[in-house]
């Protein structure tokens, strides 16, 4: 589900793949026609960096080759900016990243939201 954002003076600076408001945090999947829009694509990036918003990209790669890793660097993101918060869905069996119900159910709301 996209989300429009916008800077603190109200001005739309770009619209989200995928938010996380508690963290300000902007996830951006990557098909193939963001190869044609990398200038475009940069230059949204930037508007929103500048606007306080942080930004995560991972490509269908990403999601379906190695869902652990995209999990925990979203995971690690919203630690960074709410540290207290309990973000929940992820655990480590033997120093790998694995996925619990919740994390499977982020997961999935994540692909359908993405139009997989």
């Amino acid at each position: 589900m996209q989300t429009d954002l916008r800077n603190d003076e109200g001005r739309f600076v770009g619209r989200a793949d995928l938010y996380y408001p508690a963290a300000r945090l902007v996830v951006e999947y990557d098909g193939g026609h963001h190869r044609d829009r990398l200038v475009e694509d940069n230059r949204r990036q930037n508007l929103l960096i500048n606007a306080g918003f942080r930004l995560l990209r991972f490509t269908a790669a990403d999601i379906y080759n190695r869902p652990g890793v995209v999990v925990a660097q979203v995971r690690e993101a919203q630690r960074a900016r709410n540290p207290d918060r309990d973000w929940g869905g992820l655990r480590k069996a033997s120093g790998i990243p694995s996925l619990d119900r919740a994390g499977l159910a982020e997961r999935e709301r994540f692909e359908l939201s993405m139009g997989q």
